[in-house]
């Protein structure tokens, strides 16, 4: 009986984690979201225009973070930890060699395997999937410490369910903010 209610706990965790992703948005997503369709402009910093790091910085000092102003700056930059792949979450910086030279190009992981950046035709969404991305690229940086995360790169309703149903149950349960995945751990 304990199984099954841990797993319809969880199950209805999982459920409330996706009807709150529906309707609020982290900042990082909110800042995004008002971005995408802004052409492409090479050396752009402004709404009038981004290539990809002016792209990228324009949404971190949106959310109160500087970064270098060049994609290969962020790259080697002394205040951002390689990350892998499989371990990605929002808001980490992604890198493509897109010139064969190296790193020329940079995005924002927003979650799902996808990520945000000014491409060629214009600021948009991407899978790291997309054959032209997953050949070039190049590997990861987290410039985000865990507090900046918390506030900007999850959805609060998702932090205030989890938080609510830890407090109502014994068992311990835990979300991926860019995956959705709930983790539930009971007391033995």
């Amino acid at each position: 009986m304990r199984k099954v209610s841990v797993f319809l706990f969880s199950l209805a965790l999982l459920l409330a984690f996706q009807v709150g992703s529906a309707f609020a948005d982290s900042k990082l997503d909110q800042t995004v979201d008002k971005l995408i369709g802004i052409d492409y402009d090479y050396g752009g910093t402004t709404t009038s225009g981004f290539d990809c790091s002016g792209f990228t910085g324009y949404v971190f000092k949106k959310l109160g973070m500087s970064l270098p102003r060049s994609s290969r700056d962020m790259f080697s930059w002394d205040e951002g930890k390689k990350v892998a792949k499989e371990d990605l979450r929002a808001g980490d910086l992604v890198f493509f060699n897109t010139n064969g030279s190296g790193v020329s190009h940079v995005g924002i992981y927003v979650g799902n395997n996808k990520f945000a950046h000014a491409a060629s035709k214009g600021v948009t969404i991407t899978s790291l999937n997309e054959s032209y991305y997953a050949k070039r690229y190049l590997g990861a940086r987290r410039v985000m410490d865990t507090d900046m995360y918390q506030k900007v790169a999850v959805e609060p309703e998702a932090v205030q369910a989890v938080t609510a149903s830890a407090t109502a149950t014994p068992a311990a349960a835990t979300t991926t903010a860019a995956t959705g995945e709930v983790a539930v751990a009971t007391p033995q």
